[in-house]
């Protein structure tokens, strides 16, 4: 794809801004909403995430967990810790391979998880508000894809299942 394709050139001749940057500042926005609607909870939006992970792929390993939540296994790691500490995960050895250690959701973790599905489902609605179903679903295709586009690693291993899984799944 040449630049002359993507030119970002507004209709008063200035630069509009790049896709990675319009998609930075839609996380930043999403994320401040969200650290509001989950601090009551004494949860962070990176501890939610990872919770809401473990809903759709219980039995991840915390490396996994780091990959499908966006953080760092040092940063996972401390998520955790918290998350273990409070009783909304557990861990426990894989019924699969005995020497493989796994995180699973807690019935308290899913409790509190659906306390916050009607504050997360407002979230949604405020940000595509003003868009048709069509439009929303076409701009959830598309960063669908977008995501699928760039899940190879740096180091070229791919997480390809965990997106498949999400986007058939909608989320």
């Amino acid at each position: 794809m040449s630049g002359e394709s993507r030119e970002s050139r507004g209709a008063q001749g200035g630069f509009e801004p790049t896709l990675p940057y319009l998609v930075k500042q839609v996380e930043l926005a999403v994320r401040a909403h969200l650290d509001a609607a989950v601090r009551p909870a004494g949860l962070t939006p990176l501890q939610y995430t990872a919770m809401t992970v473990l809903e759709r792929h219980p039995g991840l390993t915390s490396a996994r967990l780091a990959r499908n939540s966006f953080v760092t296994a040092q940063s996972m790691a401390d998520i955790i810790n918290a998350l273990l500490t409070r009783g909304l995960i557990e861990r426990h050895r894989d019924p699969d391979d005995r020497r493989r250690l796994v995180l699973s959701l807690t019935p308290a973790g899913t409790e509190l998880l659906d306390t916050y599905r009607e504050p997360v489902a407002q979230l949604e609605s405020r940000m595509l508000q003003g868009m048709s179903d069509a439009r929303a679903r076409a701009l959830r295709e598309s960063l669908l894809q977008c995501r699928t586009n760039l899940m190879t690693d740096v180091d070229g291993s791919t997480d390809l299942d965990g997106a498949r899984d999400t986007a058939r799944r909608g989320a």
